[in-house]
């Protein structure tokens, strides 16, 4: 049986089988990116519920596993040196996931660039650009008398779906073949609907990305993935 003892963060969330991967997440679009990950790449894990509460994600414990107070993070007892390892940073896993299966990042080096690319701009880009648009449209953002922060990110939103929804006009995935990169962009997308901003953003304008967030939502490992860790 795995030894994690090292890992602070399992006096807290303790395994009840170490010898699987350890995940500490909660189901927002960053965090059911590792989860729709591990299902769809059938390696077995134990999920742990972190809340957004300061209470979970400032928590000694989970601090010493991601300084940055963010989930999800992961331990894999099964580290690729031999020795268990522990992640934060939700593209970070897709890649290190993808990696160790071997599977969702391409067969050869240029489409594991190419993959990776488009991971990194999910993580720079669209990311914390819909993150603030959901801020301005259905958050405290949105009673600000100031509209011009809120207009921001509603054009920078419209310009990202567009890049996509051109991406998308001649294939199925991101990259021609599903992969870690659709894992990281579609769940934002679907977290449009949570901001209340589909129509703000002139959603239903982006033929392509309908279609394409539809085929995403129906894969099996997806319609499980997103809900786990199951909310409180």
């Amino acid at each position: 049986m795995a030894d994690l003892s090292a890992f602070p963060i399992t006096r807290k969330w303790t395994p009840q089988n170490p010898d699987v991967l350890q995940l500490f997440s909660y189901p927002t679009p960053n965090g059911v990116k590792a989860s729709i990950a591990l299902e769809e790449m059938n390696i077995p894990y134990e999920a742990h519920l972190v809340t957004l509460s300061d209470a979970d994600v400032k928590s000694p414990e989970f601090l010493s596993l991601n300084p940055n107070n963010k989930i999800p993070a992961i331990i894999d007892p099964n580290g690729p040196d031999g020795t268990p390892v522990g992640l934060f940073e939700s593209g970070a896993i897709l890649i290190y996931l993808a990696e160790k299966s071997g599977m969702l990042i391409g067969d050869t080096a240029s489409d594991r660039a190419r993959t990776i690319q488009w991971v990194m701009f999910q993580m720079g880009g669209l990311g914390p650009m819909l993150g603030q648009l959901g801020f301005f449209v259905k958050f405290a953002g949105s009673e600000w008398e100031d509209k011009r922060p809120q207009q921001r990110y509603i054009d920078e939103g419209k310009r990202l779906l567009g890049m996509l929804d051109k991406q998308l006009a001649d294939k199925d995935w991101i990259t021609g073949a599903y992969s870690i990169a659709d894992i990281a962009i579609a769940p934002w997308l679907n977290a449009l609907d949570f901001y209340q901003a589909k129509e703000t953003i002139g959603w239903e304008d982006h033929k392509n990305l309908v279609a394409y967030l539809d085929r995403f939502m129906a894969r099996p490992a997806v319609e499980k993935g997103k809900n786990i860790p199951p909310r409180p």
